[in-house]
């Protein structure tokens, strides 16, 4: 874990390990499923979202938000927080 802000009771090694499980089996299905390579993996709760994606080789972003966040803002401020994390890994 390079750096979280979670909410408090939240485990961020776990945090680390089911995103990194996450995004491996969204990209085996995704080539099993003739999708290819994925660019993120997205849960969708009542409490709001969860959202992954890997940053380079070696670091997955994980992104909590609430249920009216809107999305296509989190998207882009994903996609550009990622490519700066993967520069700096």
């Amino acid at each position: 874990m390079i750096a979280s802000a979670l909410p408090t009771g939240v485990d961020e090694d776990r945090v680390g390990a089911m995103s990194a499980a996450l995004l491996s089996l969204g990209d085996r299905a995704g080539r099993e499923l003739a999708r290819g390579s994925i660019d993120r993996i997205m849960i969708q709760g009542e409490k709001g979202y969860v959202i992954m994606t890997s940053s380079g080789e070696e670091a997955v972003l994980t992104i909590m938000a609430k249920p009216n966040a809107k999305l296509g803002l989190i998207f882009l401020d994903i996609k550009r927080a990622s490519e700066a994390l993967a520069k700096l890994i």
